[in-house]
């Protein structure tokens, strides 16, 4: 039984890792290299909506550069940065004991500018997440907004 439970694990391992992408285990500073559309911007909550960026195509590349076409004509500049933070996470339970815990995000800091119109964009994104190979979420925390950027390649 026990040469059957190995022989399983092992079966079960090997297309896990043979069937699938290994960009889960790259560090996020190499998973985002490359062209992503900024496809989507969703606000939860209210208030008004002043964004640096609500759509175009930005290239990421490894040495942090980064290069933003707004789709108007527009051609940007300028560096990009990924940050691993640890942020408490605390609530108060239904009985008012003050719970608190940690957890590790990785921020994303982009700042463009266009020298032709001399027009300088910046955001600082509070939490991003792959979703995909392909795919990625862009977290803004904004009092009682977020704002939530969907990339894709």
């Amino acid at each position: 039984m026990k040469k059957l439970y190995s022989l399983s694990t092992l079966l079960v391992m090997l297309l896990l890792f043979t069937g699938c992408s290994k960009d889960i285990l790259k560090p996020y500073d190499d998973r985002i290299e490359g062209v992503w559309e900024l496809t989507d911007v969703d606000k939860v909550g209210f208030g008004s909506t002043n964004l640096d960026f609500t759509g175009g195509r930005f290239t990421f590349y490894g040495n942090g550069r980064l290069e933003y076409e707004d789709g108007g004509g527009g051609f940007y500049e300028g560096r990009w940065d990924i940050r691993k933070r640890n942020i408490p996470d605390c609530y108060v339970d239904e009985y008012g004991n003050s719970m608190c815990d940690s957890r590790f995000v990785r921020t994303l800091s982009m700042n463009v500018t266009d020298f032709t119109n001399h027009d300088m964009r910046t955001e600082f994104f509070d939490e991003i997440v792959f979703t995909g190979t392909n795919r990625f979420k862009a977290y803004l925390y904004d009092g009682n907004r977020t704002y939530v950027f969907r990339f894709r390649r």
